[in-house]
């Protein structure tokens, strides 16, 4: 989808390392009928310098949502989770963790450093599709956002 230039368009930022998690969620995305602005950070280091708007994010729109892997490179998934909900700026927009870990432990600490979901990436197509329509759908026509600032 182009950039978000409606009151209904979102801006999703999605921090994820692998290409082809990318692709399919690029993919999952447009099957929906959301109108979105796809931002792509691919490690927890580019994520935050897009967050904060530093480097070459400075122009960057604020997400409305983030879906955040939790195994990334130079700064862990975890971390900036973490340092996301710490911030007195950015702690009020939804971060949904969308991971391919099943670990109890991971679930429990995303929850405790205040992830709004937790998701497991469905390793099939279909169902990975009808998992980001879901979200799509609940944080769309559900869900009533924060406003940008």
């Amino acid at each position: 989808m182009g950039t978000c230039e409606s009151i209904d368009c979102l801006d999703i930022l999605l921090v994820e390392d692998n290409p082809a998690d990318v692709e399919l969620t690029r993919i999952a995305l447009n099957e929906g009928k959301l109108l979105h602005t796809l931002h792509v950070a691919y490690d927890g280091v580019e994520a935050m310098e897009y967050l904060r708007r530093t480097g070459r994010h400075t122009g960057a729109a604020r997400p409305d949502i983030i879906l955040l892997d939790l195994n990334l490179p130079r700064k862990d998934g975890r971390d900036v989770l973490d340092e996301i909900k710490s911030s007195d700026e950015l702690k009020v927009i939804p971060v949904i963790v969308l991971t391919s870990s099943p670990s109890e432990e991971d679930v429990l600490r995303s929850y405790r450093l205040h992830a709004n979901s937790y998701i497991c990436k469905p390793v099939d197509l279909e169902n990975f599709i009808r998992v980001i329509c879901s979200l799509e759908n609940y944080w769309i026509s559900i869900v009533k956002l924060p406003p940008k600032e």
